[in-house]
This record gives structure tokens, C-alpha cells and sequence, in this order.
């Protein structure tokens, strides 16, 4: 079986982008939008509505295979390429990946995967976001031609030697930063709430406004489960106000992190990008220094990397370093989602948590791609996506998971009779 058209389409990305620059300089929010001016190149507000666009690869048995190339929320900063414009990435499918694919055979998907990272334009790389897409479209291509649903393709090509089942999804809250946290509990989310700290005001100067708001979230799980047995693991995202407020001291830092393990306890901990770097190297020491400090306090307290680990080489660099407890392998970061792959199997294999993550600005397609990925990797945690209403993001994850080990396992049942 061949590919024998490339068609694109542009389509609505589950959130927005913003610029986290902007954000951070103190941008007034009115409403749900900013005002001001962006500060981050190529941005024109410092909240757009998210651009997207549908790879559509039209197979020789009349089969169409799909991917969506899309962005992550924030663009441009921390390594990552600039905002993503939907017009832009239709014009490279034309010129670029349509002459590349028309007639291209589908045996096997790394191969290909591998095919599409090699393109260029005028020199440089494809922008991730067209990889994204279009690699999640090869990859549905290659299912397609097998017969197989994606995750077992990614099993069987790479090899994982892992059972094909349902990961823990982790949930985002946006800024509703509390009635999210009651639909999170209600629906028994395995990982919640995220809490978008993105900003000084959401953690105090001395932190102790974050300390109230994990220990609001402690007690709301406490106050509304139904079963004792319920446990969640409770994972702030931070984008580094913890170091900006402790004026990037790592041990200061560390102590925060010690009282925000007190007031989640007993419920586990993780906390994404407590601090930053400012570059990926300089991201590399201050995070293994963290981790050092907080072990000499014994804290109980996970790290998760996000910015400054973008691509497969700086995934490759935090495990060697062992910069950190779990890498959140943020799929539209990595390109093509063959790097997704071999980058959550490198974390795994390396001993850290691999979390198979994403953005809200990503689309239903991309989830269900996600969720096929982090099942044949054995993430420790997916991210239950698009949007930061909580409920369409666990319905489009979970419903996609809950499907294709249905369908696994009655093959596999067939296979042993």
C-alpha cells in the first residue's frame, strides 16, 4: 500500500497560544485576554486563538489517514520554534511533504519517521509542528495498511516488549484553578490538578500562596472522594516562579518544596519546572542541584523537566545527568512523534518517569495519537488533552485508550486459542 495524495486543511487547535513572556512581565489580564503589547517575536496579542492544520494522506486502497499539526501554548521561548501559522504550515505540506510522499510505500513507521525528519526548507528543519502532524499521519497510514491500531505498530516496530494498556491521565485546571479541582476528584482523575502557576501572584512572595492552594487541593481530594482508597498523585506546574521567588537560591527552593510536600502529604507529589536555568545547560545543573538538595532533606518530592527539553538530544542529556525525576516529553517539542517514542522509551530505560504530555493548544486527533503512543511506551502519565476543560480531554484520552486495549487484547485472545 502507497500514499497517493497529501491533502491539508486548517483547523481549530483546542486552546490558545500565549506569550509566557508577556505573562510573566506582569501583562494585566482582562478577562480571558492580556492586555498590552506581546514581547515574544511573532506573536501579535499575547493571547491567539490556536492554529492548527489536518494532514490528510490519501492511501491506494481509498483509506485516508490523518494527523494534526499544532503548536504547544507557549511558543517561542525556553528552546522551542516560533509560533505556528497554520497558513505557513500548508504552504510546506505543498512544496515540501507532498512531493515527498506521493508514492511512498508503507512498510515500516520508523523508517519513515525517520524520512520526514531529513526535510528541510531553505536549509532548515521542518517546524515541529508539521512534523508533528505529519508523522502522526504516517504513522496512522501504517496502521492502516497493517490492519493494527497505532499502538501496536509502535510496539512491534520499536521493539518495547511492553503490554499495550490504559496509562494514568493527568489532568489540567487553567486558571479556574478550583472548580476544576471538584470535576478532577468527581471523575477520578489519577493525576491532578496542574494549577497553571504562572505567575508571581499564584505563588506569594515568600511562597506561602502556593502552600495554601496545595494544601486547599489536599483537602478538597480528602473532602470529596468516595473511595478512601482513591489516591491521586498531586502535580503542580510551576514555569519556574518558585525559583524567581526565592531569587533562584536552589536551597531556598528546596525548602519551599519540602512545605509543599507537608501540605499534599499524604498524597505524592510532583512539581514541574520549580525553576529555570535560563539555558539548557545552565536548566541541566540547577535541576540536578535541586534534586540533590531536596534528597538531603529527604523530601518527598518528584521533579518534572519541561522547558529546555525540547528535542530527543536534550531528553538524552537530563537522563544521562539524571536532572530530574520524571521528563515530561512534551509530544509537539520533539517533531516528529517517532522522537516522542524514542524519547519516553530513553527516559524509561534510563530509570526516570516518562510522561507522555503535550499542551491544551493540541487537537482531538493529536490526543488520540498521544494516547496510542504513551500506552505501546508505558508512560507513567499522559496528559488528558486538549483544551482546560478537564472533561473533554479525559473523555478523548481515555475513551481512545480504553478502545484500543479493547481491541488488543481481543486479538491477542484470538492469537493464544
Amino acid at each position: 500500500m502507497h500514499i497517493t495524495d497529501v491533502l491539508s486543511v486548517p483547523v481549530r487547535a483546542g486552546f490558545f497560544t500565549d506569550d509566557q513572556a508577556a505573562i510573566r512581565a506582569g501583562a494585566v489580564s482582562d478577562g480571558f485576554r492580556y492586555r498590552g503589547s506581546p514581547l515574544t517575536p511573532g506573536f501579535r496579542a499575547i493571547r491567539e486563538p490556536g492554529e492548527a492544520v489536518s494532514v490528510l494522506l490519501v492511501l491506494s486502497d481509498g483509506q485516508v489517514a490523518h494527523g494534526d499539526c499544532a503548536g504547544v501554548q507557549y511558543q517561542g521561548v525556553g528552546g522551542r520554534d516560533p509560533v505556528f501559522r497554520a497558513q505557513d504550515g500548508m504552504d510546506v505540506l505543498d512544496r515540501i511533504i507532498a512531493p515527498a510522499l506521493i508514492g511512498t510505500e508503507l512498510a515500516d513507521f520508523p523508517s519513515l519517521a525517520a524520512r520526514l525528519e531529513e526535510l528541510t526548507d531553505a536549509g532548515r528543519p521542518l517546524h515541529t509542528a508539521v512534523r508533528y502532524g505529519v508523522s502522526q499521519a504516517l504513522l496512522d497510514a501504517v496502521a492502516r495498511a497493517r490492519g493494527v491500531t497505532m499502538a501496536e505498530v509502535v510496539r512491534d516496530d520499536y521493539a518495547t516488549g511492553l503490554p499495550i494498556e490504559p496509562v494514568p491521565m493527568f489532568v489540567q485546571s487553567g486558571d479556574d484553578r478550583y472548580t476544576t479541582v471538584d470535576r478532577m476528584v468527581l471523575k477520578g482523575a489519577d493525576v491532578l490538578p496542574h494549577g497553571l502557576v504562572n505567575n508571581m501572584a499564584k505563588v506569594g512572595p515568600d511562597g506561602t500562596v502556593l502552600v495554601e492552594y496545595v494544601t486547599w487541593v489536599r483537602n478538597r481530594v480528602l473532602a470529596l472522594r468516595a473511595d478512601p482508597a482513591y489516591r491521586p498523585v498531586l502535580h503542580f506546574d510551576v514555569y519556574g516562579t518558585v525559583g524567581a521567588a526565592f531569587d533562584g537560591d536552589v536551597e531556598r527552593v528546596a525548602d519551599h518544596l519540602a512545605r509543599l510536600a507537608d501540605a499534599a502529604a499524604p498524597f505524592p507529589l510532583r512539581v514541574e519546572q520549580p525553576l529555570d536555568g535560563g539555558s539548557r545547560d545552565g536548566h541541566v545543573t540547577v535541576s540536578l542541584a535541586l534534586r540533590e538538595a531536596l534528597r538531603r532533606r529527604g523530601a518527598p518530592v518528584e521533579i518534572v523537566v519541561d522547558e529546555w527539553c525540547n528535542t530527543l538530544e536534550d531528553v538524552i542529556l537530563f537522563v544521562e545527568a539524571g536532572a530530574a525525576d520524571v521528563v515530561h516529553v512534551k509530544t509537539p517539542d520533539l517533531g516528529g512523534i517517532g522522537n516522542t517514542v524514542e524519547a519516553l522509551l530513553l527516559v524509561a530505560r534510563g530509570g526516570l518517569g516518562a510522561y507522555c504530555g503535550g499542551t491544551c493548544n493540541e487537537t482531538d486527533r493529536s490526543a488520540q495519537v498521544s494516547a496510542h503512543v504513551a500506552m505501546a511506551c508505558g508512560a507513567v502519565q499522559v496528559l488528558a488533552k486538549p483544551g482546560m476543560g478537564v472533561d473533554e480531554g479525559l473523555m478523548i484520552v481515555g475513551n481512545e485508550m480504553a478502545r484500543v486495549a479493547a481491541l488488543v487484547a481481543a486479538r491477542d485472545r484470538r492469537r493464544s486459542r
